[in-house]
């Protein structure tokens, strides 16, 4: 349908656009502390992994009392 269309299709208008309190150590620091914090979540701390070892210890104890 390119017949009816006088010229190029228009690009998108691109923009400048520069906040005006914008920091780049500012923004820098935000990211490397929201990495920091992903990594931390990942890992599992000690006392969790000692919390489940002493659930299932626990569930296997209940299961051969039972049976």
């Amino acid at each position: 349908m390119g017949l009816f269309t006088p010229s190029r299709r228009k690009k998108p208008k691109r923009f400048t656009y520069e906040p005006r309190f914008y920091n780049p150590d500012k923004e820098e620091d935000i990211k490397r502390r929201m990495r920091v914090k992903r990594r931390k979540k990942r890992q599992r701390s000690p006392l969790s992994i000692l919390y489940l070892i002493g659930l299932l210890s626990f569930a296997i104890f209940v299961m051969y009392s039972l049976g």
